[in-house]
């Protein structure tokens, strides 16, 4: 007979991975319309740091999606465990992808001298995100100790990874128009290739820690 002790863990984990999915649904919805606006932005002001953000959302929508199909395997442990497994080393192969693309596609800018336009969607995207990423990782960080996910745990720091990346490329945009400084944007780009990297290798090689759990109210 099940003990009411294990049925109170077995509700309480119910509700949390609930709230799991509700973050990552938000993620995935935040993320391809960021990346949308970002990449068409990018494209038109000639922002090679825009662009890149943009796919990084794009490997964000991925990650949520990933979690997503996570999270409703919880309730067998093997299939949750290989699920975990296959979600961070897909996504550590996006990250490197993505850290080439930065980095050659800025390094590409900066010999040509190629000048980006200004761009205003951009600059309000990047604050926008800067406020509303640092909030979300939060968020599932605290589900990922309770429930003890390593995944949930290594999305929450792609979620801050995008937080950093969103002040580096507000701070690139910015000095791009207000002084006209062209060579800010690859060099924000090249700023963010060796962070986007260390993540994909960290998620390649399976690494992320869930950490104790934190009391929460549910």
């Amino acid at each position: 007979m099940t003990s009411p002790a294990a049925i109170l863990d077995s509700v309480t984990r119910a509700r949390l991975i609930a709230r799991a999915q509700r973050l990552e649904y938000f993620t995935v919805g935040w993320n391809a319309l960021e990346a949308l606006v970002a990449v068409g932005c990018g494209i038109v002001a000639g922002s090679i740091a825009l662009v890149g953000f943009g796919l990084d959302s794009v490997i964000e929508t991925f990650s949520g999606m990933t979690l997503l199909w996570r999270l409703r395997r919880d309730r067998d442990l093997k299939r949750r465990e290989q699920a975990e497994k296959t979600a961070l080393r897909l996504v550590g192969v996006c990250f490197i992808l993505l850290t080439v693309y930065v980095a050659a596609s800025a390094t590409t800018r900066v010999v040509s001298h190629r000048h980006p336009e200004e761009s205003r969607v951009g600059i309000a995207l990047a604050a926008v995100s800067l406020l509303v990423m640092p909030l979300l990782a939060s968020a599932k960080r605290r589900v990922a100790a309770a429930i003890g996910s390593g995944a949930l745990h290594a999305d929450s720091r792609q979620t801050e990874i995008c937080a950093w990346l969103s002040a580096i490329l507000l701070g690139g945009l910015l000095l791009n128009a207000v002084r006209g400084w062209w060579w800010a944007d690859p060099l924000a780009a090249l700023v963010m290739a060796p962070i986007i990297g260390k993540e994909g290798l960290e998620a390649l090689r399976g690494r992320s820690c869930a950490c104790a759990a934190p009391k929460l109210k549910l």
